[in-house]
């Protein structure tokens, strides 16, 4: 067997709390961050990408784009973000019938 050597820890990846991306905008009026204004933020997002998609899609049936691979890579992406959110929104109707449940 061989031994690992040089193992590298990946310094680039960030988490979100450092990165501060989803949070942009999210504050209320309190200046606290708002789950319903990260919720809201999250959804546009997935929204973006799909009609980025939808757009660069159209350009390469018209002809007016020849790179085939940013467009596969854009649907990819949109798809990815619809799948995230489909299961984020499964996991909060399960949480919800969960608490429901609870006896007091």
């Amino acid at each position: 067997m061989m031994p690992i050597n040089n193992v590298q820890i990946m310094n680039s990846v960030t988490p979100l709390q450092q990165n501060g991306s989803i949070h942009q905008g999210t504050q209320d009026e309190k200046g606290k961050i708002s789950f319903s204004n990260v919720l809201k933020n999250a959804i546009e997002k997935v929204n973006d990408a799909e009609n980025e998609s939808n757009v660069k899609t159209g350009a390469l049936a018209e002809g007016k784009v020849d790179d085939l691979h940013d467009v596969m890579l854009s649907a990819q992406k949109a798809n990815i973000m619809v799948e995230t959110a489909v299961q984020f929104q499964q996991k909060a109707i399960d949480t919800y019938n969960e608490v429901m449940r609870m006896q007091i």
